[in-house]
This record gives C-alpha cells, sequence and structure tokens, in this order.
C-alpha cells in the first residue's frame, strides 16, 4: 500500500512538472513565432511587456482569462465547451511517454527521465492519443452551429485521416529497423550517429510534411483558413476557450517537434561519448546533458515549424487531399517494401 502511494505521489510530481514545462514552452513558442516571423516580415514584433517583449506571450494569457466566454444561442453548450478541453487534453497526455532523458540511478534503482518514458508501446500510445485529437476540432466546428465552423471541422477530419494513415506507415521502417514499439528502445539503437534519418530519408519527409498537417500548420491550415471560413473551427469561440485550441496549437507543434527528435535524430543521444565528459550511465550530469541536448534539438524544429509558416503560401485544400492520397500513400508503403528487403537482404 505504501509503495503504491509513493508511485502515484511520484506520478503527480512528474505530471506538475512537465505540465508547467509544457505552459512555459507554448509561451516560448509563441515568443519566438511573433520575433522570427517580424524577422522575416521586416518588422520589430513585440517589445513592449517586458525586457525585449518577452513577457508578451503572459499579457496575451492574461487578457484572455478577462474576455468574456460567448456561446453562440443555438450551438450545443456542453460539446461547445468539451471540445477544447479534449483538444488540449489529448495534446498534453502525449507528453506522458515522452522521454528527456535516459535515466538517473540512485541506491541501485533507475529513474527514467519523465511520466512514463520507458512505456513498451510508447510509439502507438502517441499515434492513439493524436487520432483523438480530431473529434476536439471536429466537435468545436459541428457544435458551434455555424457553416464556418463546421466546413472548418469537417476538412480536419478528413485532412487527419488523410496524413494519419501516410505518417503510421513512414514509421513501420523505423519499428522494423528497431524491432521495438519504445521510444527510449528507438533512441537507444540511434547510438553513435546511426540516426534514422539517415537510415528512412523518404520515411522521414514523409513523416515531416505529415506533421505539418496533423499539426493544422501552415501551409496545411485549411481547418480555419481566414480567406474562406473566417477562422474555421474556432470561429465561434472566445475568452480561455479559444485561448485552449491556441495552447493546443503549439503544445502539438512542440510535440511533432519532440517526435521528430525521437524517431530520426537521436533524441537525447550526445553527439560524443559521454566519457569524454566524464559522465557515468546513470548519473545526474550525464542526465542533465542528455535533457539539454534533447532540448537543443526539439528548439530547432519548433523554429523550423514557426519558419515555414511564414514562408509558404496556403496550399488549396483540393491540392492537400491530392498530395495525401496520390502522393505520400504510395510513397509511404513503398517506403515499408523498401525498408523490408533491405532488413532481409543486409541482416
Amino acid at each position: 500500500m505504501n509503495n503504491l502511494i509513493w508511485i502515484l505521489i511520484e506520478a503527480l510530481i512528474k505530471a506538475v512538472v512537465i505540465l508547467n514545462v509544457i505552459l512555459l514552452g507554448a509561451a516560448t513558442s509563441v515568443y519566438l513565432e511573433r520575433k522570427i516571423s517580424a524577422v522575416i516580415q521586416d518588422r520589430i514584433g513585440p517589445n513592449r511587456v517586458g525586457p525585449f517583449g518577452v513577457l508578451q506571450p503572459f499579457a496575451d494569457v492574461f487578457k484572455l482569462f478577462f474576455k468574456e466566454d460567448i456561446v453562440p444561442k443555438a450551438s450545443d453548450k456542453f460539446f461547445h465547451s468539451l471540445a477544447p478541453i479534449i483538444s488540449l487534453g489529448v495534446a498534453v497526455a502525449v507528453y506522458a511517454v515522452i522521454p528527456f532523458a535516459h535515466y538517473v540511478e540512485i541506491g541501485g534503482t533507475k529513474y527514467y527521465i519523465g511520466i512514463a518514458p520507458n512505456l513498451n508501446i510508447g510509439l502507438l500510445f502517441i499515434l492513439a492519443m493524436t487520432s483523438v485529437g480530431v473529434y476536439g476540432i471536429t466537435l468545436a466546428g459541428w457544435s458551434s452551429n455555424n457553416k464556418y465552423s463546421l466546413m472548418g471541422g469537417l476538412r480536419s477530419a478528413a485532412q487527419m485521416i488523410s496524413y494519419e494513415l501516410s505518417m503510421g506507415l513512414s514509421l513501420i521502417g523505423i519499428i522494423l529497423i528497431s524491432g521495438s514499439f519504445s521510444l527510449n528502445d528507438i533512441v537507444i539503437g540511434q547510438a553513435n550517429w546511426k540516426w534514422n534519418v539517415f537510415l528512412q530519408p523518404l520515411g522521414f519527409l514523409i513523416f515531416l510534411v505529415s506533421a505539418f498537417a496533423e499539426t493544422n500548420r501552415a501551409p496545411f491550415d485549411l481547418p480555419e483558413a481566414e480567406p474562406e471560413l473566417v477562422g474555421g473551427y474556432n470561429t465561434e469561440y472566445s475568452g480561455m476557450k479559444f485561448g485552449m485550441f491556441f495552447l493546443a496549437e503549439y503544445a502539438n507543434m512542440a510535440t511533432s517537434s519532440a517526435f521528430i527528435t525521437l524517431l530520426y535524430f537521436g533524441g537525447w543521444q550526445l553527439p560524443f561519448s559521454p566519457d569524454l565528459l566524464g559522465l557515468a550511465e546513470g548519473s545526474i550530469g550525464l542526465a542533465v546533458a542528455q535533457f539539454l541536448v534533447f532540448f537543443i534539438k526539439v528548439v530547432f524544429f519548433i523554429m523550423f515549424f514557426i519558419w515555414v509558416r511564414w514562408s509558404i503560401p496556403r496550399f488549396r485544400y483540393d491540392q492537400l487531399m491530392r498530395l495525401g492520397w496520390k502522393v505520400l500513400l504510395p510513397l509511404s508503403l513503398l517506403n515499408v517494401v523498401l525498408t523490408a528487403a533491405a532488413i532481409l537482404i543486409f541482416k
């Protein structure tokens, strides 16, 4: 009984820490987005709230807290409130299985860095949770009783179904190479620069494009396309309900960046042997170094997501569907066949 209580306390502490990390990460992503977009468009960006405008994301949150929560009279009140909770809840839950470093050994016991980072079905868990995320956007579009919102919700559902097929198939090559669904095992298999991006270049490109479509980020932000849908699925949302969708988008962007890092770019693996720093396996120093390496890689891909958003124009809806079904899906199937054949021949 005492062991169970300590396990629950440990899980709760981890959950609180990771939740705060997510919130701070989202605020940092918003600030980076504004500053990088300002540089791309030859503007100054936020510079009023705090030094260099670093407190602007927190001012935005306070503003959303005090804004009136407007709910359309003809909407379905329950699902209108439930939709942003689903989107944000799924975005946060995914972080439960992400390993931020390997482990710390204290008193002969290994403590893995994360809530459940050594889960042997971590890869399947993330794919399952991201698939559930579409319900939040679809329910938001339907429950608002607004044609623009409904079209945005339907677009999101069709878009996610199209690209999740390609995304899932692109990962089969990694599963065949690593022989495991555990994210830790996949990262360990990429030691000594055996990054999967070199072994699975086609799979990486398919996954990268699918990640943009999955997160509803430009150039694939069709569910909220302003020129034709006003604001899409979140047209009828205000206050913190809108803020929850906003936070979910940036949490999903960070999740995709972490996922790309773990699956294709070595995750928390150091670019050199830990012995060069005199760090023993399982030491706190090594865990901190691994976390910093993982963090730097994730920030790099977040900045890449932002750069793409402000550089490439939005696709038309028919172009998006054609790319998903006629290009990425056949290529992902080809990647599975080529990977299986290579393993059969060379192993």
